[in-house]
């Protein structure tokens, strides 16, 4: 009997032991994977790191190096020696900051329709909306113009900002759909035994648990905007009026030779807002989330 039931013990033991190799090994796959893909998304700002304190001298090498061998902020002041890089990062931090409030203000309710509704016709807008995000930038930018041209908001922030809203919504509006959906309807239901109203129940309600989805749509919006840059150059004429990205361009002369030093330290500049945002951002968005789920 001892060595029967040793034996059946050491059948169960093997595909046991072989099962827990395989997940270690998918493990490890895995890891191998994110780890190679984070170095694949961090190689491009590193090496902007590094020829934004460069000095011309080593930017000149045949074989340049990772790590610069003089550092020097000498780059950072011939960039904001050579183009105006304040006033259009107020441009853009004021077209972006607008386009994503009022994207957020206008979907916000149409995302709380779509998603409380269901019908032939939140399905067919639901679809449209992402069909919309498929179309190219060229086949829309000649509609637009003439619009603008016709409201005569062409080489102006309000009409750059007018854009950024449309092109923005869409998006905006699929993703807070998806959080108006994740959020109970027995909570609402339970408002309106209490006697309010739908838009009561929108504001008091279902709009505190959708804080973490509307602040991650925000911001996406507006780093969308903030980097955005062929609207920007096709409606932007006047000097001052220009975003932060179409300036960027301004340091490649005519014959397509930039100047890397004053461009690599502009743009790390312009890079920067979009990581900090995230960074600052991210604990509350995660908490907002965790305190939704445990009031629902």
């Amino acid at each position: 009997m001892s060595r029967t039931a040793g034996a059946r013990d050491a059948a169960r033991g093997r595909p046991r032991r072989a099962t827990s190799r395989a997940v270690r090994g998918a493990r490890a796959a895995q890891y191998t994977a994110l780890l190679g893909y984070l170095l694949f998304l961090a190689f491009p700002f590193l090496w902007l790191v590094s020829t934004a304190f460069k000095p011309p001298r080593e930017l000149a090498r045949a074989h340049p190096a990772w790590i610069p061998d003089a550092p020097t902020l000498e780059n950072f002041r011939r960039a904001f020696d050579e183009q105006p890089l304040l006033p259009a990062a107020a441009n853009s931090l004021l077209a972006a900051a607008v386009s994503a409030v009022v994207a957020i203000v206008l979907a916000t309710p149409m995302a709380y329709v779509l998603a409380r509704y269901r019908n032939r016709f939140s399905r067919a807008a639901t679809g449209w909306v992402v069909i919309s995000q498929a179309f190219p930038l060229v086949l829309v930018i000649i509609p637009l113009f003439l619009i603008l041209k016709y409201l005569q908001l062409v080489d102006s922030l309000g009409g750059l900002i007018l854009v950024y809203v449309v092109w923005s919504l869409p998006f905006a509006l699929w993703m807070l759909t998806g959080y108006v959906r994740a959020v109970p309807p027995e909570l609402e239901e339970a408002a309106a035994v209490d006697g309010a109203g739908r838009l009561r129940t929108l504001v008091s309600v279902t709009a505190p648990l959708l804080i973490p989805g509307i602040v991650a749509t925000a911001l996406f919006a507006f780093v969308t905007a903030w980097n955005e840059f062929f609207f920007a150059l096709v409606l932007l004429k006047s000097p001052g009026k220009q975003t932060l990205p179409v300036v960027l361009t301004h340091f490649i002369g005519a014959e397509g030779v930039a100047d890397l030093g004053p461009l690599a330290a502009a743009a790390l500049l312009a890079t920067l807002p979009g990581p900090v945002l995230f960074a600052a951002i991210q604990r509350r968005i995660t908490g907002g989330m965790l305190a939704g789920a445990v009031k629902s």
